[in-house]
């Protein structure tokens, strides 16, 4: 595969612009996205908001109103004075309630919107091209899916609606401030550019530490996946000392980065405001004070100083929500940027619906294919497969067995030469036809940890009937009626209570419940016994003149008996014929490959 693979330029791309967290650009067109069939929602939680941030600003003016008409002149008025700390009660009660039903109806919102981008991401997953998949770090790709996506909704619900709460509360108390006192309203103003300074400087110090910080997670997630799935092998060759050292090493240096951004977080976020909020009740209380030395203060102006005093507070405390919650910011826009630059990935092209297999019959014409420029992996393949027939495919390792099949799979596009079905392009066939038309047997079986009859059925609308028809076909009903449960035992992880033979019978099975045209088996006797071998060659047999089967082979007896077998060499077809007709070729590849696993077999028998 080329080193610049399609999974590798999106992720430099993807750090590049995760350095510079951002409200705009296309991280920020899919927070957008997302939200917008939300947009009565977001529109009737605001207008809640507002109206409780405006009953909550009525506060300060209510206890003003009471010491200037009231407290100060020593007036007793019950029923009014009632009458004010009723209302007063009243608003609060009503302001407490639109808070609770904003913060429902916008988390919400948030949970749907990131339940839309997460069901998207893994849609467009399920729909990338193998050549992705063959770079890509399967505890990365799990923690875009899971980890970026949360950190999207912690925007929706802690970072964004309180910055809109705070900047509501901050303008209302700016406005009643203007309202009592417009020059000491002008003091209070200062502190907004302050604060905009001090966040500024902050993005600045912190946002390498932000990316940083989610790239080495995401690297500890991708540890932590590969070492259990290859625990056997790490604990067989004594590797669990060195993967645990590289493990602390990455962990270590996922602490000194949070550590950087906790940092800047003590020193520019709270300490700094707190300090601003002192020195701004300062020079308030000496503006009235210097009024007083000079005689210039009346009574009236004591409810003012209270009200601003109450108002200050109002004032810092969202500038101070506002800035706390930019550590959260950068997070989600660098989770946003990660899930945008996953869904930038380009998808396999959509087939057009019109293509069908129906027969099975494949041709293969002047068929050239290369990963990297220069470099080609298959030249000049031409075949002809005849609907109902088996062919076997061989050859040295790196002679392009699998990459042909991968071809003819449509995991990869030629770029010269033509793949038919049926008389029909490869790419003219749309997808769900093909796929349910075509099966693979892989390698590596791969198993669902549930039932039998699950992982045969996978998902697909099976009666018993057919279920257990396929397990037949493929010689696999008879050890699953010996399973303590037959066909409804679940098999645990990976299916890790069968065998490996076991499990290539189930991968066998699960490909003809289909009820395919085309069989692809890509060395699926590589890893069985002899004894499993001839029950694979059994339910080979009995496909013959109704299922055009192609077996990628490193056994050779298992395409013996196959009607012709095509031997690779170096990405070209050097012989083909039937088993006796490549054999009767004195000094040839096949021949001399028969031979070789012959005097193998023997050896191993020894």
């Amino acid at each position: 595969m080329p080193a610049e693979s399609l999974a590798d330029t999106p992720a430099r791309a993807e750090t590049a612009d995760a350095k510079r967290p951002r409200l705009t650009g296309p991280a920020a067109a899919l927070l957008v996205r997302a939200a917008a069939p939300e947009r009565r929602h977001l529109l009737l939680g605001v207008a809640w908001l507002l109206l409780a941030a405006g009953l909550e600003a009525l506060g300060p003016l209510a206890g003003k109103y009471f010491i200037d008409n009231f407290l100060l002149p020593r007036r007793t008025d019950v029923p009014a004075i009632a009458g004010l700390l009723g209302g007063a009660l009243v608003a609060g009660l009503v302001a407490s309630w639109l808070r609770y039903r904003q913060l429902v109806r916008l988390a919400g919102v948030a949970m749907r919107s990131v339940q839309r981008i997460r069901e998207e991401v893994y849609r467009h997953v399920l729909r990338l091209p193998m050549a992705f998949f063959d770079q890509a770090i399967t505890g990365q790709l799990v923690s875009r899916v899971t980890n970026d996506t949360e950190a999207v909704k912690t925007l929706y619900v802690q970072v964004l609606f309180v910055i809109l709460d705070s900047l509501i509360i901050l303008a209302g108390s700016l406005v009643a401030m203007l309202w009592l006192d417009w020059r000491l309203m002008l003091i209070v103003a200062t502190l907004v550019p302050a604060v905009v300074l001090i966040v500024v400087v902050y993005q600045r110090l912190s946002a390498p530490a932000v990316t940083r910080t989610r790239e080495l997670r995401s690297e500890l997630n991708a540890q932590v996946a590969e070492s259990i799935a290859g625990m056997p092998v790490l604990q067989a060759s004594n590797a669990t000392g060195r993967f645990r050292s590289r493990f602390e090493a990455l962990n270590d240096s996922h602490y000194r980065s949070r550590l950087r951004e906790l940092r800047a977080n003590a020193w520019l976020l709270r300490p700094v405001l707190d300090l601003l909020n002192v020195l701004l009740l300062a020079a308030v209380l000496w503006v009235f004070g210097a009024r007083a030395a000079g005689g210039a203060l009346s009574a009236v102006e004591v409810g003012v100083l209270y009200a601003f005093i109450s108002y200050i507070s109002r004032v810092v405390e969202p500038l101070i929500q506002i800035t706390l919650q930019f550590s959260q910011l950068q997070q989600a826009l660098v989770g946003a940027s990660r899930v945008h630059a996953l869904l930038a990935q380009a998808e396999v092209p959509a087939a057009p619906e019109e293509g069908a297999v129906t027969r099975g019959e494949i041709r293969v014409e002047q068929l050239d294919f290369a990963y990297r420029p220069g470099l080609p992996v298959l030249r000049d393949i031409d075949l002809h497969l005849p609907a109902g027939s088996f062919h076997g495919i061989v050859g040295h390792t790196g002679s392009g067995k699998s990459t042909l099949l991968s071809l003819l799979l449509r995991f990869y596009r030629a770029e010269a030469g033509r793949i038919r079905i049926d008389g029909i392009p490869l790419e003219a066939i749309g997808e769900d036809e093909f796929r349910a038309r075509v099966g693979l047997v892989p390698q590596e079986p791969f198993l669902l940890a549930a039932t039998v009859r699950e992982n045969i059925a996978m998902g697909r609308a099976l009666s018993d009937g057919q279920v257990q028809a396929a397990a037949a076909a493929a010689q696999a009903h008879d050890f699953i009626e010996r399973l303590e449960q037959g066909y409804d035992t679940p098999l645990g992880e990976g299916g890790a209570r069968l065998s490996v033979g076991q499990k290539q019978l189930l991968s066998i099975a699960r490909a003809l419940a289909g009820l395919p045209r085309i069989l692809f088996l890509d060395e699926a006797t590589a890893h069985i016994d002899s004894e499993t071998e001839q029950l694979v060659q059994q339910a080979l047999a009995r496909l013959r003149g109704r299922v055009t089967v192609v077996a990628i082979a490193h056994r050779l007896s298992t395409v013996r008996d196959a009607d012709r077998i095509l031997v690779l060499n170096h990405g070209r077809i050097a012989e083909r014929g039937t088993h006796a007709e490549l054999m009767a070729i004195d000094g040839g590849l096949y021949q001399r490959l028969y031979q070789l696993q012959q005097l193998e077999d023997e050896d191993a028998a020894d």
